[in-house]
């Protein structure tokens, strides 16, 4: 097994400055960008000839994010970002006046959005209030009213880093008969995450954040037991059974997730996050999370001595991969640590950290150098 040493080579960002952003826009390492580098060289030169090629590498792509979340191959669609996947869900299931949706706030966008825009339809969204990113069951359990079909929560808070127990949301979805969609964009990559056993009927996530790919692919997890309550808003060549007949027209759409996907897909964007994913689970999830646990602890501690609050959670069951303090001006600070090139993002009235598994302890040296010297 390599020491994850070895893979910090292969990070270019890493040569440039301490990179401290993989909740917002990741820097892939370069086997990714040598992967569509060679793709775009196969279209540049030789056309089309590598197409049986390239549809091999989607379905590839598409067991290995399905190993990624203990899935079938057959619950995944590719998607262009997190918010297609979640107005895809939003759109696709036949919805009755009176009919509620229970979201968690504040949120970003992307997964509150999708589901105000059902309330011209006659859609109810109940909006449960967050204290510090945090809830949980009781809170959900106080916001349930009568027609609740679905809630939509993030797995992750993007300003405070909570992790939500989806575990135990999705045995509370199974006790009442309510749908589970879950926008996991900052898990996936980070933390391992199990659909089948915390009960997810939908999951949506982009490939740009803790995914090591790029923007404008994603994915959406369409579960068996959920499948036939969700149809496609959007139907093309590509969607149907027999999608190589462009002279027999029969609509016969796939029986699976794959019915989501209209036509002609992203295969850069695919090649990238299925070149990323080979990464990921070859170091293996489990391994990533504890590592960036462990720095994010050593910089926790070392905020705590410089009087910095600390807002994420410490705690192991809602611990992520954002470590996120509260310093007095967090705008004036961005910008220091952003001359100091160390990068890093702000979210309000905090300064949010966000290390992958290849950061090091000399990167921690540059955030703390950076902090002493503002």
């Amino acid at each position: 097994m390599k020491d994850l040493s070895e893979y910090r080579g292969e990070f270019t960002i890493a040569r440039n400055c301490s990179f401290f952003n993989n909740a917002a826009i990741s820097a892939p390492p370069m086997r990714v960008v040598n992967a569509v580098s060679a793709l775009m060289l196969q279209f540049g030169s030789e056309g089309f000839i590598h197409y049986p090629e390239w549809m091999k590498m989607v379905e590839r792509t598409r067991g290995l994010f399905a190993q990624l979340i203990d899935a079938s191959p057959s619950e995944i669609c590719f998607t262009g970002n997190t918010s297609e996947a979640l107005s895809m869900v939003a759109g696709g299931i036949s919805w009755k006046v009176g009919d509620k949706v229970i979201v968690p706030v504040p949120d970003f966008p992307s997964n509150v959005y999708p589901w105000v825009n059902l309330e011209r339809s006659g859609v109810e969204v109940c909006f449960l209030h967050k204290t510090e990113g945090r809830f949980g069951v009781p809170d959900i359990e106080a916001n349930l009213r009568p027609g609740t079909r679905l809630i939509a929560v993030s797995s992750t808070d993007f300003t405070t880093g909570f992790r939500c127990d989806i575990e135990e949301v999705g045995a509370f979805c199974r006790r009442k008969g309510i749908l589970l969609c879950v926008d996991a964009i900052q898990s996936l990559g980070a933390i391992p995450f199990d659909v089948k056993s915390c009960g997810v009927h939908f999951l949506a996530c982009g490939g740009h954040k803790w995914l090591l790919s790029t923007m404008g692919i994603g994915a959406l997890f369409v579960s068996k037991e959920a499948n036939d309550l969700l149809s496609p808003t959007k139907v093309g060549w590509h969607s149907v059974e027999d999608e190589e007949n462009f002279y027999k027209l029969n609509l016969e759409l796939k029986t699976d997730a794959r019915r989501f996907e209209p036509g002609t897909l992203n295969l850069a964007g695919i090649t990238a996050l299925g070149t990323a994913l080979e990464m990921l689970l070859e170091i293996g999830i489990e391994r990533i999370f504890a590592r960036i646990t462990d720095l994010n602890g050593l910089i926790s501690a070392e905020l705590e001595k410089r009087d910095l609050k600390v807002i994420s959670s410490m705690e192991p069951r809602n611990r992520s991969g954002i470590l996120s303090f509260v310093p007095e001006d967090a705008g004036r600070l961005f910008r220091h640590l952003l001359k100091k090139r160390v990068l890093a993002a702000q979210r309000g009235n905090a300064v949010r950290l966000s290390p992958h598994f290849y950061n090091d302890e000399s990167d921690v040296e540059r955030l703390l150098e950076a902090l002493d010297s503002y």
